[in-house]
C-alpha cells in the first residue's frame, strides 16, 4: 500500500454527552495538515455534540447503541480512508499526529499502533502511570483507546474490528492487532483528560482499574461484572 499526498486518514470519534470536551478535540484534529475526514458517532446525546461536530466540518452518525465498540465499528464501516484513527472525545492529538502516523506506516510491516499518553493533570502519580504505560507499549505493544489507536483499513477488516463488549474493546483490539504484525508507539504524546480520577483520586482509581484489568486478563466475567456493579470503572494504565 502506497502512502503519500493522496492518502486519507479517517478519524473516528465515539461520543455520548461530550459537548464540553468535543470542540477542543476537533480543534486539535484540525490543526493537523493533510487529507482527512472526521466521523463523529454519537449515541443519541442530549447535550448537543452532533450540532457542534458539524460546525467543525465533521460527518455525524447516530448510533442505535450507546457502546463504544459498536460506535467505532459503525464509524469504520462508513469511513473512506485507508488509515483509521480512533480518537476519544476528551483526547487531544498533537499538531503533527498525521505526519507521524503516515511516517510509521511507510514501513509495510507495521499494521498500526498508538501514541504515548499524558494526562492534563499535575499529579506526579499520573505522570508515573503514563511512564509505566509507555514501557508497556514499547515492550508488548498493548495500547488503550485514549492513546489514539490507529491502523490500516486492511488490518482492521482482517481483524474483524472491535469486539462489541462492554469494556476493554480497545485493549482486546490492540492485542489482536499485535498478533497480526508489528505495532508502533509514537511521540509526541496525546493529551487526555484526567476527569475520571476526580471522584476517587488517582491512586484508588488506578488500583481499582488494575484489579478490573486482572479480571479481564484472567477471563473472569463474574468478577468483572461484580466490580462494574460496584462502580469501579475501566482500565487507565
Amino acid at each position: 500500500m502506497k502512502l503519500g499526498n493522496d492518502f486519507e486518514i479517517s478519524v473516528i470519534v465515539p461520543t455520548w454527552n461530550e459537548a464540553e470536551q468535543l470542540p477542543r478535540t476537533l480543534e486539535a484534529v484540525r490543526a493537523n495538515c493533510g487529507r482527512y475526514e472526521v466521523i463523529v458517532v454519537d449515541a443519541d446525546s442530549t447535550d448537543g455534540p452532533p450540532r457542534r461536530a458539524e460546525q467543525f466540518g465533521s460527518r455525524v452518525l447516530i448510533s442505535p447503541v450507546a457502546q463504544r465498540a459498536c460506535q467505532l465499528n459503525q464509524g469504520a464501516s462508513r469511513a473512506n480512508g485507508d488509515i483509521f484513527l480512533f480518537l476519544h472525545a476528551d483526547t487531544l492529538l498533537p499538531g503533527n499526529a498525521f505526519k507521524k502516523v503516515l511516517g510509521a506506516l511507510h514501513n509495510p510491516a507495521i499494521l498500526g499502533g498508538a501514541f504515548v499518553r499524558k494526562f492534563d493533570s499535575r499529579s506526579v502519580f499520573l505522570r508515573l502511570t503514563c511512564l509505566a504505560a509507555e514501557i508497556r507499549n514499547r515492550l508488548i505493544g498493548w495500547h488503550l483507546g485514549d492513546q489514539a489507536i490507529f491502523c490500516r483499513r486492511s488490518a482492521f477488516e482482517s481483524s474483524g474490528g472491535f469486539k462489541e463488549i462492554g469494556r476493554f474493546e480497545d485493549l482486546d483490539f490492540s492485542r489482536r492487532l499485535g498478533r497480526m504484525g508489528k505495532i508502533a508507539t509514537l511521540r509526541p504524546p496525546v493529551i487526555t483528560s484526567a476527569r475520571r480520577f476526580k471522584k476517587d483520586g488517582p491512586l484508588l482509581r488506578t488500583w481499582r482499574d488494575f484489579l478490573l484489568t486482572i479480571d479481564y486478563l484472567r477471563r473472569d466475567p463474574a468478577a468483572w461484572r461484580k466490580r462494574e456493579s460496584a462502580g469501579r470503572p475501566g482500565l487507565t494504565l
